[in-house]
């Protein structure tokens, strides 16, 4: 009872009743990703949807279902073996607007001091 609730008042985590319901009546599953996601396509439009496991991020989408769901191929990934290239990396979550976050030598936000400013800068005055 308890996570139905939550999935009602918390929508912004997943997906949404409406959602839930249009996939039910005209989606067709075709497969999911190692992340737990799951990709569907539209029986009679030209759509695609994915539903993620968990908190709704973009940057979960697997890189194998990136150019399926953006249309750039329509070769379903569950239907061959992919093997990913040596350049790509596994997922890593999104750390933006956490104490975790990225932050860059001379932001407010960081430990240390600004670098001191090398002279090559100068600043404009009106005249």
């Amino acid at each position: 009872m308890k996570d139905f609730l939550l999935e009602i008042f918390r929508w912004w985590h997943g997906q949404t009743w409406g959602t839930r319901l249009w996939i039910w009546r005209r989606g067709e599953l075709v497969g999911t990703d190692e992340m737990g996601n799951s990709y569907y396509q539209d029986r009679k439009e030209n759509r695609r949807y994915v539903t993620y496991n968990g908190v709704a991020d973009a940057s979960k989408i697997a890189a194998e279902w990136h150019g399926w769901i953006h249309f750039r191929t329509d070769v379903v990934p569950s239907d061959v073996k992919y093997v990913p290239r040596a350049w790509e990396k596994p997922h890593e979550q999104n750390l933006t607007g956490t104490a975790a976050a990225y932050r860059p030598d001379g932001s407010m936000l960081s430990k240390g001091e600004r670098p001191r400013v090398t002279g090559d800068y100068k600043a404009w005055s009106p005249e």
